[in-house]
């Protein structure tokens, strides 16, 4: 090959990378000036990775970038930030979230896609990822199976599963001489939830305590495990859908997806053929397929404390469109997800709060002595009962919500208004785009709770609840597409919380995280180094 071949095509891929770079240049500009074009405050980004920067190279926790973003610009209604090169909308001013999430919901109906269909059936069929018309016919046909009498029947398989737990405690504390034994909380809570599950979801007898590595338990942990590789997952697949598509890029591996679709599949035949009729999810599931879970005017809903969120009319319609069995799948799948990592979280904070704080404590125990020696027994309408026990819930749910932040897309062009009192010009978010609503700042932020890094359950008394704006304690979400699951969360956790602080004392441990510093290996609430406490017999 001569040298002017060679000069030449060395020059001609100069030019080439000249002009791709250029078209970048003028593309990501147009990108990144989306805010700054109408006055919105925003983050300066960086190019391709936008604001992401502190949660890829892991200097804080995703939730303390959120909240970096949310308390730079005080002034603001809402402002801008870059996930990549997504431009999304922070919310702060609430007269605006309560407008976008209930009187115009029409408008931010969904939440972003996070997975295809082609490549993961099952995650994307949940509740949680179908949109517009799919979702307002499953939230009305799964509404029905979320009322208080359907949660009722299921209180004596959590109080089966709270004792196996506690029969456990009892047996190592006293092997250690009677006294405390230190407690990884996180694995304690993560079992019981796995067996709640188990027996509440699916009609499984699971006793995750002793066959500590039984195959129901690992699969959850897989499935449930959402560190920097699953949130980075999330985030890609709303920036870059094309290309997680091409790629088959998928949250579950072969081997738990197949597990669900088997234990489900094979659960609903075998009590399809032998007529076995069990109060728990499968059951609701497979009446819901029949088109015989409907929803019923008398059936109460009920009171689960102040954190219950309320069901829309959305979820009170009639539905006439037939599911698949890979619909009802993605359901009991989601509801085992949740109720494994989510609720768990709740409970790990719960208890690390009632350690550092023995006076809360001291009195929730009195709370459920009194309760027990007045003939109180454990079901669903004496949990609802203990004022003081929801307080505490509530608290811990304000200080520790396990949803950090939720989303909202934009389904067609919207005016915002003005992002603060002496902007000139109405910001219109258009048809794609993402509203981001902070529930971890708007729960820490000092104009809604005074002094809101201190866990007081006080807050949420009787002479004070009232001074509280609903819009501002979000631990469920808000309007017709926040939490389905709420009731049974709260019942969940309060009997946790009830079976442990009747039999047993939680204190700190050497290794206990004091004070809290939040773990950066998962995109989940988690402390550094654990969750360590002591545990040992009430006296």
């Amino acid at each position: 090959m001569c040298l002017c071949c060679v000069k030449y095509d060395a020059m001609l891929f100069l030019i080439w990378t000249a002009v791709l770079c250029g078209i970048l240049y003028i593309y990501l500009r147009q990108v990144y000036s989306r805010f700054s074009k109408h006055g919105v405050k925003y983050m300066k980004p960086l190019p391709i990775i936008g604001n992401m920067a502190p949660t890829l190279l892991r200097k804080c926790h995703f939730v303390e970038d959120l909240e970096n973003n949310y308390q730079k610009f005080p002034e603001e209604r809402f402002v801008g930030r870059f996930e990549f090169m997504v431009p999304t909308v922070l919310v702060r001013d609430l007269d605006l979230m309560k407008k976008v999430t209930i009187k115009d919901f029409e408008y931010f109906m969904d939440h972003r896609g996070f997975a295809d269909e082609a490549v993961e059936p099952i995650f994307a069929r949940n509740l949680f990822t179908l949109k517009g018309d799919e979702w307002k016919d499953m939230r009305s046909t799964l509404s029905p199976a979320f009322t208080s009498s359907k949660i009722r029947v299921m209180v004596p398989f959590m109080e089966e599963v709270g004792n196996q737990m506690m029969a456990v405690l009892k047996k190592k504390i006293e092997a250690n001489g009677g006294q405390a034994i230190e407690v990884d909380v996180k694995d304690l809570t993560t079992r019981y939830s796995n067996d709640v599950i188990a027996t509440c979801a699916f009609g499984l007898k699971v006793d995750s305590y002793v066959e500590e590595n039984n195959k129901f338990y690992e699969m959850g942990k897989v499935a449930a495990s959402f560190k920097l590789r699953q949130m980075l997952m999330f985030m890609a697949y709303s920036a870059f859908p094309a290309l997680v598509k091409k790629l088959k890029l998928t949250l579950f591996t072969k081997e738990t997806t197949n597990f669900f679709i088997t234990l489900v599949k094979d659960t609903m035949h075998s009590r399809e053929v032998n007529h076995i009729i069990r109060p728990d999810m499968i059951h609701l599931l497979m009446e819901a397929k029949k088109g015989r879970l409907n929803h019923d005017a008398k059936d109460s809903v009920g009171d689960a404390g102040f954190a219950t969120v309320e069901e829309s009319d959305v979820g009170k319609t009639t539905v006439k469109r037939e599911w698949t069995d890979n619909d009802l799948i993605a359901q009991a799948v989601l509801f085992f997800i949740a109720g494994f990592e989510t609720i768990s979280v709740a409970m790990c904070f719960t208890l690390h709060e009632l350690a550092l704080h023995p006076e809360v404590q001291d009195k929730l125990a009195k709370e459920i002595r009194e309760h027990i020696k007045n003939g109180g027994k454990i079901d669903f309408n004496s949990i609802q009962n203990l004022r003081y026990m929801d307080m505490v819930v509530s608290e811990v749910l304000r200080l520790w919500p396990p949803a950090i932040a939720t989303d909202r897309i934009c389904n067609k062009d919207y005016n915002l208004g003005k992002p603060n009192k002496n902007s000139t010009e109405d910001f219109i978010i258009r048809k794609g785009e993402v509203l981001f609503l902070p529930i971890w700042s708007i729960h820490r932020d000092p104009n809604y709770f005074p002094n809101p890094e201190k866990f007081d359950p006080e807050r949420f008394s009787d002479e004070n609840k009232d001074k509280i704006n609903p819009i501002a304690y979000l631990p469920f979400g808000v309007g017709p597409r926040n939490c389905i699951g709420s009731r049974f969360a709260l019942c969940e956790l309060k009997m946790l919380i009830f079976q442990i602080i009747q039999h047993m004392e939680v204190s700190p441990s050497p290794k206990s995280c004091i004070p809290a510093k939040l773990s950066l290996e998962s995109f989940n609430l988690r402390l550094e180094g654990g969750h360590w406490l002591n545990f040992n017999i009430r006296e």
